[in-house]
C-alpha cells in the first residue's frame, strides 16, 4: 500500500476514500483532488491492497478502476457485494470503458455511479459529494414496515420477518422510497428524480438494472412480486398480487 496514504493526519469527522487504481500518477491526482476538498484519501493498486486497507479501516466510499491487474475491479465490486462488511460501501467505478453495455455491466455489479476517463477533478468531486450525500440521507431515514417486509433506519438492514434480506446501497435507498410511498406508480424519470435526486449523469435505463437487482434480492424471501412493472407507465411497490 502507497505509504503517502497515511502521511497525513486527518480530522476524525472526514470522510474516507478509498482510490484503488493501478496507476501510481493517477492515484495521485485524484488523492490531490480529494485532500483539497477536505476527504481522506487511501491508496490501493491491486485487490490485495484493498482489501488489506478495508480490514485496516471500512472506508465511507470506494473510487475503484475497472482494469486492475489479477483480479478486475468489475470482479471486486461484485465480491464487495456479497461480503457483510463492504456490501453497503457506496462504489464509484473509474473506467475508460464508455460504452452504454459497459457502464450497465457495472451497474449490475453493484456500482453506485460511474465516471469515464478521462475525467476533471471537478466532475470527480462532484460524483463524490453526490453519491455521499444520498448515503447520508439513507441514514437519517426512519424504520418502516409494508407487509412481511421491514427496513430498520438504525440498523440500516432489511428483514423479511426475522429472516435479514441482503441489498446493496442504492437498492437500500430504491426500496426505502416504495415502502414509503407504496400503491403508486412512478415514471423512470421520477424515480431518478427522488432516489438518485435528479442526478444527470444517471440514465433512465439504470433504474430498470437497480430493479432487477431488488427483485434478486427479495426472491430468495418469496417478496419480489412486490416489486411490480406497470406496462407502458412504470413501477409500482404493492402487496396485492
Amino acid at each position: 500500500m502507497d505509504s503517502s496514504s497515511v502521511a497525513h493526519p486527518v480530522s476524525t469527522m472526514q470522510k474516507h476514500i478509498l482510490i484503488v487504481d493501478d496507476e501510481p500518477a493517477i492515484r495521485d491526482m485524484v488523492a490531490f483532488a480529494l485532500r483539497k476538498a477536505d476527504y481522506a484519501p487511501v491508496h490501493a493498486g491491486d485487490a490485495r491492497e484493498a482489501q488489506a486497507a478495508i480490514a485496516e479501516r471500512v472506508p465511507d466510499l470506494i473510487l475503484l478502476d475497472w482494469m486492475l491487474p489479477g483480479v478486475s475491479g468489475l470482479e471486486l465490486a461484485r465480491r464487495w457485494r456479497r461480503e457483510a462488511l463492504t456490501r453497503e460501501i457506496p462504489i464509484i467505478m473509474l473506467t475508460a470503458r464508455g460504452e452504454e453495455n459497459d457502464r450497465i455491466g457495472g451497474f449490475e455489479a453493484g456500482v453506485d455511479d460511474y465516471v469515464v476517463k478521462p475525467f476533471s477533478a471537478r466532475e470527480l468531486l462532484a460524483r463524490v459529494r453526490a453519491v455521499l450525500r444520498r448515503s447520508r440521507e439513507d441514514d437519517e431515514d426512519g424504520s418502516v414496515q409494508v407487509g412481511g417486509l421491514r427496513m430498520d433506519g438504525a440498523s440500516h438492514r432489511v428483514f423479511a420477518g426475522e429472516e435479514p434480506v441482503h441489498v446493496g446501497p442504492t437498492e437500500y435507498r430504491l426500496l426505502h422510497f416504495f415502502m414509503t410511498h407504496p400503491e403508486r406508480v412512478y415514471t423512470r424519470t421520477q424515480l431518478l428524480d427522488h432516489v438518485w435526486g435528479g442526478n444527470s449523469y444517471v440514465e433512465e435505463r439504470t433504474v430498470d438494472v437497480h430493479i432487477r437487482r431488488l427483485r434478486r434480492a427479495l426472491e430468495p424471501v418469496r417478496l419480489d412480486g412486490m416489486v411490480q412493472t406497470v406496462r407502458g407507465a412504470g413501477y409500482r411497490f404493492s402487496t396485492a398480487t
